[in-house]
């Protein structure tokens, strides 16, 4: 019986361990990058990938003549860059995805976006498990801001069309880890049968 309690308990740990390891770390743009040179279609590539909550997004491009910028779905579409939610400027920027929703990425530099260094990231609703990597690089203070900005990353990205907000009991992760926890909880106080 003790036997079968820790092979259980093991399996349940697995799980867990396992359930938090399946985010994705994606390169925007691929082997290209972020930038214009080339003709990346980032429509094209954001259109091929399956974007959860926990994922990474990876901008890499030379600061001395690109950005990335979080925009608004409308500044998106004009290629505006007056009025950014985020701002980031270190040639190698990790963000990580929040919550479901369209996250809105431009180049702020004068006619980049407009040549099509943009994209437009959808994540759906989704219950997958995904962890959130412990470190990334600071963002750059451009206007004012949110109270969502924070160092990693923005945290709310446009709501999406459906309307719906994430919250803490509803990413996946959270409520993957709970029931877990309260099975190992009931194995160990009143046993397995």
């Amino acid at each position: 019986m003790d036997l079968l309690k820790r092979e259980i308990v093991g399996f349940l740990f697995f799980m867990a361990v396992c359930g938090s390891c399946m985010a994705t770390v994606y390169e925007v743009g691929d082997s290209a990058g972020w930038t214009i040179i080339g003709n990346v279609d980032y429509n094209t590539w954001a259109s091929s990938k399956t974007f959860q909550i926990g994922d990474t997004l990876i901008f890499e491009y030379d600061p001395r003549f690109h950005n990335v910028m979080q925009v608004s779905r409308s500044d998106f579409h004009s290629c505006n860059a007056a009025a950014p939610i985020s701002t980031y400027a270190t040639g190698n920027d990790s963000i990580v995805i929040h919550s479901p929703g369209h996250y809105y990425y431009i180049c702020g530099f004068v006619g980049h976006c407009q040549a099509g260094q943009k994209v437009d990231i959808r994540v759906p609703k989704s219950h997958r498990p995904a962890s959130v990597p412990i470190s990334s690089p600071a963002q750059v203070p451009h206007g004012t801001e949110g109270p969502e900005a924070s160092p990693i990353g923005p945290v709310a990205p446009s709501p999406s069309p459906s309307g719906g907000e994430s919250t803490l009991l509803n990413n996946g992760l959270f409520s993957y880890n709970v029931g877990l926890l309260l099975i190992l909880v009931w194995v160990f106080n009143y046993g397995f049968l």
